[in-house]
């Protein structure tokens, strides 16, 4: 569920919880290692998922930690963040409560029923960064913060503030926190007929059918038509509130599902507006000494297209992604240059993929 419509200059008026409450509790963080689903940490080249949890005593933090290890591998697991896994780190912030579960002086201020709808579950935003900003640990670059609350009912909350929150016990709370976090992310809207028609300021709802969609020029008009992974083509379907959607399912819609091609699009484009698709290049772009070892790391799924005076030329490829090419042999003044880019399918906006997704390296030999 989407906060932005429902929730937009909502004020928070939780008394118990204060920033002299959250100072007060025991904060510890820990940045786990890359493993199987995660990369190489350099500078502040990742986004950080941070998880911090509300409701859990001393004894229930080894719970916190494997709920927020599930979330973790859910979220990684559907597309297109399984392809972008290299992207992040995880970073676990314990907050200790004084009693398990919801309630009053949970540290957090995490409750059900924000205006008025039992599901949607909401934190005290300023609690919640002040527990991440106190604990040990940060590390740089972009991050997203998912607030888990030790509880077994059905909610949480994507899309405002930065926070998205789950209930971590609760019915398919790993399909809620892969819903949540296409708003969290992508800025993608809630597609089910309950939503409320109107705004379509989100990259996958329109108030254009195809026909008027593709005339303009606007939303996914590049991919009507298209095959998709959710079943089907991709087009524009009228949903009970008057608003189009792309597909006619996906994971915006029901849970359990995947995003569809326009949604992949604007999580990706979202992914690359907060780091670069070259996580290393070594020695920097410049001059460099005959005989120079060139080597590149792109960061994830991008390639590397290696060229001398402007002819492609072929690089050799290293462990962990990293493609190198040797200057012996070239005369003073020669160009070389490594391009790196993503060229994802999942992408069809070519000026983004310019502009964002590929980067120019250059060195000439002394």
């Amino acid at each position: 569920m989407d906060a932005g419509w429902i929730r937009r200059g909502f004020r928070r008026a939780l008394g118990a919880v204060t920033a002299a409450a959250v100072a007060a509790l025991a904060t510890v963080a820990l940045v786990l290692p890359a493993g199987p689903v995660g990369g190489v940490e350099r500078g502040g080249n990742r986004i950080t998922l941070v998880f911090v949890g509300d409701g859990y005593t001393a004894a229930q933090l080894p719970l916190f930690h494997r709920q927020a290890a599930a979330v973790w591998r859910a979220l990684l697991s559907i597309q297109p963040l399984a392809r972008y896994r290299a992207f992040f780190r995880m970073r676990v912030v314990d907050v200790v409560s004084p009693h398990p579960g919801l309630g009053p002086g949970s540290p957090l201020g995490m409750r059900f029923g924000c205006d008025g709808l039992g599901r949607l579950l909401c934190a005290d935003d300023a609690a919640v960064r002040q527990a991440v900003a106190r604990a040990p640990g940060a590390v740089p670059g972009p991050r997203y913060v998912i607030a888990l609350a030790d509880s077994r009912r059905y909610g949480g909350e994507g899309g405002g503030a930065g926070i998205t929150t789950l209930s971590a016990g609760g019915p398919d709370a790993l399909q809620v926190a892969q819903h949540e976090i296409g708003h969290s992310i992508g800025g993608l809207g809630d597609e089910y007929d309950t939503a409320p028609g109107g705004d379509d300021h989100y990259p996958d709802l329109s108030r254009l059918d195809a026909r008027r969609m593709r005339a303009a020029r606007v939303k996914w008009w590049r991919w009507l038509g298209a095959a998709d992974p959710t079943g089907g083509t991709v087009g524009a379907y009228r949903s009970a509130n008057g608003l189009y959607r792309p597909t006619r399912d996906s994971v915006m819609r029901s849970l359990g599902g995947t995003f569809n091609l326009p949604s992949r699009e604007a999580i990706i484009e979202a992914l690359y507006r907060q780091v670069s698709p070259v996580d290393r290049a070594a020695p920097a772009p410049g001059t460099v000494p005959a005989g120079a070892a060139l080597s590149v790391r792109p960061l994830g799924p991008a390639g590397v297209h290696w060229a001398v005076d402007g002819r492609p030329v072929a690089g050799r490829a290293r462990r962990g992604g990293t493609s190198t090419l040797s200057t012996r042999g070239l005369a003073p003044g020669t160009v070389v240059t490594a391009t790196v880019r993503d060229d994802t399918p999942w992408v069809r906006d070519e000026t983004f993929r310019r502009a964002e997704m590929t980067r120019v390296l250059r060195w000439t030999v002394a």
